[in-house]
């Protein structure tokens, strides 16, 4: 009986011990700490105007570009510019020795004088002997009529008529003498001309508006007729930009050109918060068939001479604007195994994943097609640590916490 008792009373006490410590891990349990909201920034849907743009790699090229030759052959006695220097159309640019070309000039100017005088005398033995050849004609035909009186013989008629036919004979030379003195003339005045303007590309002008290039051939150089290349100059305001689209978009500009001029922006790397405008000037009358691309040109009048030949550049061009498009940040898209997604917070503070179908980028914001509704809230920093049904916690930009909304 002794045992017994005992052995029932060592049973008790192991009930008490189980019952005491299945109360304290249930206390323990109910202690256990909440997982905390995870911080994450929003951004939200907005249904705006945006543009429709292509967007491409842009190479400067010079409005026009003249290479500067000499017309003339000769010594460089000096150069007019510094090297980088704007020019204007007309500006002295070089000057050749003109003595050469002076006295070719002056020689010229000789002949020409000398000849006139010659048209002169030309002129005077003309006028002398048709006065002559007018008196014997009166003279033959006075004494044609007295030898048919016979009041003369024949001999003095025929002496009378031959001098009158001699006279007109001089006259024919003295025509042709007369008419080859104006053509010298002709001839010297021509070389004249050819002197002076031989003596003119001595002094090289700019042809153009434009900024000189580095100096090819030194002031004291020697050069000969067309020969070297003394300096280039590119005519800079205003200036291309020629870029390449896929040939896919060709329709869809030609079809915006005919309602206007395309809008095309060109951007400098570092400084895209002051693009240059300018509008579609020239498309290419062909694709190129080996990267199927189609070459366009922007005009820009590159006022403050950003863009400068050689130099690359991002272009945009806009065709049309879109209204009423649905428009997120485009860091708020993530991409998963099935395909693009956003993380919508919901009104109790929870995140639900929702496939979206992604249209064009533009400015960090990307266009939703398909989705997303107007005013939602997405997430766009913070998503790695995220998951459906998720708790979270806005931050603010400068990292203060909204305050938490209740369910409803």
């Amino acid at each position: 009986m002794k045992g017994y008792f005992q052995f029932l009373f060592i049973g008790i006490l192991g009930c008490l011990f189980l019952t005491f410590f299945s109360l304290a891990c249930s206390n323990e349990k109910s202690r256990k700490p909440v997982s905390a909201p995870l911080p994450v920034t929003v951004g939200t849907v907005v249904q705006k105007t945006v543009p429709v743009q292509l967007r491409a790699i842009g190479n400067v090229q010079a409005y026009s570009t003249v290479t500067v030759k000499s017309r003339v052959a000769g010594h460089i006695v000096r150069v007019y510019f510094k090297e980088g220097e704007d020019v204007k159309k007309g500006d002295l640019l070089f000057m050749i020795d003109p003595r050469p070309f002076e006295a070719a000039l002056k020689q010229a100017e000789a002949n020409l004088e000398r000849d006139t005088a010659q048209v002169k005398q030309a002129e005077a033995n003309l006028a002398r002997d048709t006065v002559q050849e007018k008196n014997a004609k009166v003279e033959a035909e006075r004494y044609k009529m007295l030898f048919e009186k016979g009041v003369v013989a024949r001999q003095q008629y025929d002496k009378f008529r031959t001098d009158w036919e001699a006279l007109i004979a001089t006259l024919q030379a003295d025509r042709a003498a007369k008419a080859n003195a104006e053509a010298a003339v002709l001839a010297d005045k021509a070389a004249v001309e050819n002197a002076r303007l031989q003596l003119s590309y001595c002094s090289i002008r700019s042809p153009m508006d434009g900024r000189t290039g580095s100096l090819i051939v030194q002031e004291g150089n020697i050069i000969k007729e067309n020969d070297a290349n003394l300096v280039v100059i590119h005519q800079i305001t205003p200036i291309y930009v020629a870029f390449s689209v896929p040939e896919q978009y060709l329709g869809e500009i030609k079809k915006y050109m005919t309602a206007g001029k395309l809008k095309v922006q060109a951007i400098v790397p570092n400084n895209e918060a002051s693009p240059d405008e300018g509008f579609i000037s020239f498309v290419d009358n062909a694709v190129d068939t080996s990267t199927g691309t189609v070459k366009l040109k922007g005009n820009f009048t590159n006022k403050e001479r950003r863009l400068w030949p050689g130099q690359f550049v991002n272009v945009v061009l806009t065709l049309t604007t879109e209204p009423n498009a649905i428009v997120v940040p485009s860091q708020a898209i993530q991409t998963g195994q099935q395909g693009q997604y956003v993380f919508v917070v919901k009104q109790d503070m929870t995140v639900e994943s929702r496939s979206v179908l992604v249209g064009r980028t533009i400015h960090g914001e990307t266009v939703i097609q398909k989705g997303l509704n107007p005013d939602d809230k997405v997430v766009t920093d913070g998503q790695l640590r995220l998951y459906p049904g998720a708790k979270v916690e806005i931050k603010t930009s400068d990292s203060a916490t909204t305050p938490k909304q209740k369910a409803p």
